[in-house]
């Protein structure tokens, strides 16, 4: 009578708990156990890493919004063809903005991070790329120069900004595994260094199947055909011509040239 009030489901709910029972694991795995700790103590560098990143991408999104503000609207019916609000009402169209655009600070800083991912990000370049005044439709390439502040960001807001937090990993996970060997010796470090050395040590793949001088002549032959310097030489000539012919077929080749 007691448990009759009781929500089942919800106990059942409790049960999932089991399914964190693999993570015991991890104290039995020194590899894991490191990835794990450094990940922990890399919180708080890599809440010093958003800031900077968000202080960059604030940087750039008031100045998207200086240069690029009320300039990526274009016509439903005629892109190039109608500059006005004014002349695409009289045409029959609609005036429309693009969804991704430059207009306030939020709406920028949305449309950093999608350029950041490198998803869609050719296609607010190429707005930019027609953009002319104010409140008036687009003409093809009318701004190339704005091209650049795109390739800028993507350097310094995607690439270089987002290797802090690789950067911050590394070097947390680095100071996770000296504190691993903290109480041995040079000595003992030196003998788990020679043990791991003995257990990864394999045989190289043509020695181990080098084939028998005396009872397989020719496959000897073969075998020390292929695994000789020039041979190597020969082949990666091959592939590199191979590229070259690749990359000298252009558009509009003539017959002759294919």
């Amino acid at each position: 009578m007691a448990l009759a009030n009781v929500d089942l489901p919800v106990i059942k709910i409790l049960r999932l708990l089991r399914t964190l029972r693999p993570l015991r694991v991890i104290s039995h795995n020194v590899a894991m156990k490191l990835i794990v700790n450094s990940l922990f103590e890399s919180v708080g560098a890599i809440s010093n890493v958003m800031i900077v990143v968000f202080s960059v991408w604030l940087m750039f999104g008031i100045f998207a919004v200086n240069i690029f503000a009320g300039k990526f609207f274009y016509c439903s019916i005629g892109t190039f063809t109608y500059h006005t609000k004014y002349e695409c009402n009289v045409a029959g169209g609609s005036w429309l903005r693009a969804e991704e655009n430059f207009d306030d600070i939020f709406q920028a800083m949305l449309t950093l991070f999608n350029i950041a991912s490198l998803e869609g990000w050719p296609d607010v370049m190429i707005y930019s790329l027609d953009a002319t005044k104010i409140d008036e439709g687009p003409e093809q390439e009318n701004s190339v120069i704005n091209g650049f502040f795109f390739i800028i960001f993507i350097l310094i807001g995607s690439f270089f900004l987002m290797n802090f937090f690789t950067g911050v990993l590394f070097m947390k996970y680095n100071n996770a595994a000296k504190n691993e060997t903290v109480g041995y010796t040079e000595e003992n470090l030196v003998w788990v260094d020679i043990q791991k050395m003995i257990v990864e040590q394999t045989c190289p793949h043509d020695l181990m199947n080098k084939p028998d001088r005396i009872l397989h002549p020719k496959r000897y032959w073969y075998w020390s055909v292929v695994t000789s310097t020039p041979f190597e030489i020969i082949i990666l000539s091959v592939i590199v011509l191979n590229i070259v012919q690749m990359g000298i077929n252009f558009e509009n080749a003539p017959v002759v040239y294919v």
